[in-house]
């Protein structure tokens, strides 16, 4: 094979590698674009909830005996009650106090999941078994991983039903006018409250499901909290209230990331691919801070 072929081949094993690791991370994305959209919230723990839920899935199977389907079930009625009680017990009591408050209780969120992850999830194993075969499929020639081709299908029907959800449902819409106007919605007689209840259980199921595919993928452990950090760069660039640019953004940041493992890595030393989404957030915060997909905050004048 001549070394022009050899370099196309390589280029689009990287396109491909990094697009199966884009569909996971627009999973990840959703969740946090979901709260922020009906709620104005940024959640600052979403990377304790992704390695939350996936050591609950695998403590159903594990610890339980529960079988996959089980194991699943039960850990997303565990992050959904979680989602609730965090709603009813904590922010319904900061409606009314400074943004900074919320941010801090999410960061104090994150860390106190973190302490009680070590304590109640010690001997149990981070990653769930999923009956997969982890052999490469060959596809034109590129050898895909069998076990990352099934998770980025996993999260891409995912990343579909939610978006579903979001734009097509009636509760969908409900939480589009929230998002719009609280006090238009209250008005209009939808209830809040109940609605922002729906969105936390909402983002404690998405995080079960994106935990135990990027464990599956990745491996797991307490270094799964750190995948919320490569959310923040997504969501941004795509646009904080936007679902759509969280998705375009998270197959660019995955691609991105591929290409500079594969291409720069190599010339420049190990950890390129891992900045290379920080890079890209530098620029579009200079350029278009508000996102691609954003929308421009309206100023009177």
């Amino acid at each position: 094979m001549s070394s022009s072929a050899s370099e196309g081949l390589l280029f689009f094993a990287l396109v491909i590698n990094g697009g199966l690791a884009g569909a996971i991370y627009a999973l990840i994305a959703l969740a946090f674009v979901l709260v922020y959209k009906a709620s104005r919230m940024i959640n600052f723990a979403l990377g304790e909830w992704i390695m939350f839920g996936s050591l609950l899935a695998s403590t159903g199977s594990n610890a339980i005996g529960l079988d996959l389907g089980g194991a699943v079930l039960f850990g997303c009625v565990g992050m959904a009650l979680l989602g609730v009680a965090f709603n009813a017990v904590v922010l319904g009591r900061l409606v009314t106090r400074p943004v900074i408050s919320v941010i801090m209780v999410t960061l104090g969120l994150g860390a106190l999941m973190r302490g009680v992850a070590a304590l109640c999830f010690r001997g149990v194993p981070s990653a769930l078994t999923l009956p997969v075969s982890t052999d490469p499929v060959s596809f034109f020639g590129i050898d895909i991983a069998g076990d990352k081709l099934f998770a980025a299908s996993i999260a891409a029907v995912c990343v579909c039903l939610v978006s579903w959800f979001f734009h097509g449902s009636r509760t969908g819409i409900a939480l589009r006018a929230i998002a719009d106007d609280q006090q238009a919605a209250l008005a209009a007689g939808i209830d809040i409250r109940n609605h922002f209840a729906l969105v936390w259980a909402a983002t404690g199921v998405i995080s079960v499901i994106a935990g135990i595919l990027w464990t599956f993928v990745a491996g797991g452990g307490f270094g799964v909290a750190l995948v919320g950090l490569k959310v923040f760069p997504i969501v941004i660039i795509g646009g904080l209230d936007s679902v759509a640019g969280s998705i375009v953004a998270a197959m660019i940041i995955g691609v991105l990331e591929s290409l500079g493992t594969g291409y720069l890595d190599p010339r420049l030393g190990g950890g390129f691919g891992n900045v290379a989404c920080y890079l890209l957030l530098l620029a579009m915060l200079m350029v278009r801070p508000h996102g691609m997909f954003g929308r421009r905050k309206p100023e009177r004048v």
